[in-house]
């Protein structure tokens, strides 16, 4: 064996993508050329510095309001920003606060990135902790959201339903910066495909908070529809949608963060996977390869829907360079992963049926895929 491209995602709870790679590269034993990746979820900053950007701490306000520290990663001009870092389930002190919890801290990282100097901003969006449609990030850039009085609201998608006019006035200046989305995720920001009703019980939501927060997410759709200065911003693209940009695919992501990228910061929303390799330089570093690892934890149905694995799998198809994958465990069959463009899986439950010591000894569980691996592809 040659050249061989260690491409991995996370093993959540276990190791980072860098430690995935390392414990598989040196199980190969072989050339390898590492390079961690991530789909804009949990990881996305991790990777952006495994391959080369710096790491920018930052204390900002947490999804419940509390100081978190979290960072972004930057090469000049371009930043890293992972909602989960500052916004993401993982930031929450205890239990999780369905109606209150703010998306302020993501806003908070933009507006260092936009004041060191960024003039392309990329913004993960995975495991977000809040449903209140992006309020939080666009009032830590300058937005306000008032109610008939004049008074501001409160931090979560609650408050929402009481927002009357949206003051853009003090808003940050992003001309001259590109704002680009990385997620899968293609739901609306209402109905039943939406996000409170999708993603809100997955932080804490009963169906009676569902309620709460589709009313919230509605009155931010209509006021951001009518108040002045934002009517381009429904529509910035030129293309006519059902509810403007409320019915554009992704704008529920992360609980409508994904709409107030779209409204507020002109964004493009591109697939996270793809967008993310070609940051990362994957094109340049399959070339003369002669093999691609990748992996995740869990290669199940949901990893077909775009995660990291299946993107990269399309990428080095189109490079000619074969895949295989490893996994904490794997649910796809054969024909699954075959469809995906993944030769073979390679799961630690396969050399170890007890699922807390594949968690526990993760580590030199790879290693020894890894060398059977380097066995089969010889």
């Amino acid at each position: 064996m040659e050249h061989v491209l260690v491409a991995p995602d996370k093993f959540k709870g276990s190791l980072t993508a860098a430690e995935v790679a390392s414990r598989v590269s040196a199980g190969l034993g072989v050339a390898t050329v590492e390079l961690p990746v991530a789909d804009g979820g949990d990881g996305t900053v991790d990777a952006a510095v495994a391959c080369g950007f710096e790491r920018v701490p930052l204390t900002v306000t947490g999804p419940t309001g509390e100081p978190v520290q979290a960072a972004y990663a930057w090469k000049a001009p371009v930043a890293v920003v992972e909602m989960a870092e500052a916004s993401g389930l993982r930031r929450l002190p205890g239990a999780p606060d369905a109606l209150g919890a703010t998306s302020y801290g993501t806003g908070e990282l933009i507006a260092d990135a936009v004041k060191r100097g960024a003039t392309r901003i990329v913004l993960g969006i995975g495991g977000s902790a809040s449903t209140d449609g992006g309020a939080g990030m666009a009032r830590a850039l300058g937005a306000r959201f008032l109610d008939e009085a004049g008074v501001e609201l409160p931090e979560g998608g609650a408050a929402l339903r009481d927002l009357a006019k949206i003051d853009m006035s003090a808003f940050i200046d992003l001309s001259g910066v590109e704002v680009v989305v990385a997620s899968d995720v293609d739901n609306p920001l209402l109905g039943p495909h939406g996000a409170a009703a999708v993603y809100g019980p997955q932080k804490g939501a009963s169906p009676a908070d569902v309620q709460v927060l589709e009313a919230g997410l509605a009155r931010l759709a209509a006021r951001a529809a009518a108040t002045h200065g934002l009517v381009g911003a429904v529509e910035h693209d030129g293309k006519p949608r059902p509810m403007g940009v409320a019915g554009a695919p992704g704008a529920g992501a992360a609980g409508g963060v994904g709409f107030a990228a779209l409204a507020f910061l002109k964004a493009d929303i591109q697939p996270g996977i793809e967008y993310l390799l070609d940051l990362l330089g994957f094109g340049e570093q399959v070339r003369g390869a002669r093999l691609v690892v990748t992996g995740e934890g869990s290669l199940d149905e949901q990893s077909l829907r775009g995660k990291a694995p299946v993107g990269v799998a399309r990428a080095a198809a189109r490079a000619g360079v074969p895949v295989v994958a490893v996994c904490g465990r794997r649910t796809l069959t054969d024909e699954q992963l075959h469809a995906a463009g993944i030769r073979a899986a390679y799961a630690l439950s396969d050399i170890e049926p007890d699922l807390d010591r594949c968690m526990a000894e993760a580590g030199p569980l790879l290693e020894r895929l890894a060398a059977r691996i380097a066995a089969d592809w010889r």
